[in-house]
């Protein structure tokens, strides 16, 4: 058998696994009732819209309300079949037929159709914009129900980041944004989720009403809120007090005492959210990270298990990698041992007996404990820098525009698989890249064109080798999310979708039966 015909027979049979069956809609008893979130980070209008999706996870707290995806992760199945009930492949791989699911509609009463599907992805600008539209040559609307992607060649994660890596398979109303324009569906956003936009007051709370007529079912809770509480004390205050129902992020001694609290329940959830230190400057030849010795000795500087027992009691994953370890074609870096000494020693080598000034670290203000940790670990050996926190929606704004410099905070808690984050946080062109390397870049682009799985896992597990010699991050752990919820909550959501940080899928979530 010819390798030609072995690649027609894999693709064959994949877009046989791609084709699924209609999902039906269960009956539902009206929504009643109202649940109450208490969220960690403050809440920003470009997360009501998909085409500015950052590549990172929180703008899906949102997009699993407001919005439908024509595929999306779901309890069960990574890629669940959404607005789209079946896609298929064809057999080179160049084309990927969607048909769309009957009688859908926007929470406007217009219908979903292959001209909404082709809408939201040509004004997608989000992290992965690049890579799709590099790769995508067209998009045909063969009919109101059927939209075909055609790419420029063969290319094995064409699923991976339209369905999970990004939010450009989040379709958004064509008419209605043609009429209001991208700012004015910032302030009254429509999609074809469970829940429809109420009102949002900013830095205060978000409200969502149920939406009845949503394909998958109705959802049992009429109304949910999302209040803003950024400090992490009063989040707890406020579900002891019964004032919200859910709460996101508590961790150290608060998470004990939410523990031991009768009535509440800690939620913690090891998600696909590596969290790191980025050296950004390694690549100018003036700066001290350039050097791989300095590198290496802020990796042996830090006590990664001590914060993990301090700050998630212990939940977080040590996996010294900026991969999640659940994703297609991980690999296994080996540890990086807590030794001040030997980080000391391996500064002087490199010129630095006294240490050096670091400058300004940035990072995400709701990470602020975390890296002012890593910043006390980083002092101990002599590495001297400062902390900039920034809210969520700015801070990754400002890196993706490239404004930082020095140390920055990075994470991300997206679907995909190790390329997807590969490609946007390591090689070079990605959105929160600000230097590469040519051999990581080269090998990049041979696996993304290898249809052979074991060829592309060895060279994926090449890249993550080469990361981990060069010692491009300073990985801290997988993620603990530490969630908590009080009594009134029958379903939270929390941990339906493996991986997923938030509750989700809203339209499952209920509140307990007296």
């Amino acid at each position: 058998m010819t390798a030609a015909v072995s690649r027609r027979l894999a693709l064959a049979a994949l877009a046989l696994v791609l084709s699924w069956s209609v999902v039906v809609p269960r009956a539902s008893a009206a929504p009643e009732g109202q649940l109450t979130w208490g969220v960690h980070v403050s809440l920003a209008p470009t997360w009501f819209d998909p085409a500015e999706t950052p590549g990172i996870i929180t703008p899906f707290m949102v997009m699993y309300a407001l919005h439908d995806a024509m595929v999306k992760p779901m309890p069960g199945n990574p890629l669940t079949p959404s607005l789209a009930e079946s896609w298929r492949a064809s057999s080179d791989g160049l084309t990927y037929d969607f048909t769309l699911r009957k009688g859908v509609t926007f929470h406007n009463g217009d219908p979903v159709t292959a001209e909404d599907v082709k809408f939201s992805f040509e004004r997608y600008r989000g992290a992965a914009a690049k890579t799709l539209k590099e790769r995508v040559v067209a998009i045909d609307t063969l009919a109101p129900d059927r939209v075909r992607f055609r790419l420029k060649g063969a290319w094995p994660d064409f699923l991976l980041f339209y369905a999970t890596a990004s939010g450009a398979g989040w379709i958004v109303p064509k008419k209605y944004v043609e009429k209001v324009g991208d700012e004015g569906f910032k302030k009254a956003p429509v999609g074809a989720g469970p829940y429809k936009f109420v009102s949002f007051t900013p830095g205060v709370e978000l409200v969502f009403e149920a939406f009845d007529k949503y394909w998958r079912k109705a959802p049992s809770v009429k109304r949910l809120v999302f209040r803003v509480i950024p400090d992490e004390s009063t989040r707890l205050a406020a579900l002891k007090r019964g004032e919200i129902d859910i709460v996101y992020s508590i961790r150290g001694e608060l998470a004990e005492e939410l523990q031991r609290t009768p009535g509440l329940t800690l939620k913690p959830a090891v998600i696909q959210a590596p969290q790191w230190v980025a050296m950004l400057d390694q690549w100018d030849p003036k700066s001290p990270w350039h050097d791989r010795r300095v590198r290496l000795a802020a990796n042996h500087a830090i006590d990664r298990k001590a914060i993990n027992e301090a700050i998630t009691l212990g939940h977080s994953k040590l996996t010294f990698s900026v991969i999640p370890s659940t994703f297609g074609f991980y690999w296994q870096p080996p540890a990086y041992a807590f030794d001040p000494a030997r980080a000391k020693k391996l500064l002087a080598e490199a010129g630095y007996p006294n240490g050096f000034d670091a400058g300004e670290y940035y990072t995400d203000v709701s990470y602020a404990n975390v890296q002012e940790a890593i910043l006390n670990y980083l002092q101990n050996v002599g590495i001297r820098s400062r902390l900039r926190p920034l809210e969520r929606a700015a801070y990754f704004k400002g890196f993706s525009e490239k404004t930082y410099k020095n140390l920055a905070y990075l994470a991300s808690g997206a679907f995909g698989n190790a390329a997807t984050r590969l490609e946007t946080f390591v090689v070079g062109g990605g959105a929160y890249v600000y230097g590469s390397y040519p051999d990581i870049d080269g090998l990049f682009k041979e696996q993304a064109a290898e249809l052979d799985q074991k060829k592309r896992e060895a060279i994926l597990h090449k890249i993550q080798q080469l990361v981990h010699e060069k010692v491009i991050f300073i990985p801290i752990w997988e993620l603990a999310f530490i969630n908590g919820q009080g009594p009134r909550v029958g379903e939270s959501g929390l941990g339906l979708i493996p991986g997923h940080a938030y509750s989700a899928p809203y339209e499952d979530v209920t509140i307990k039966k007296p």
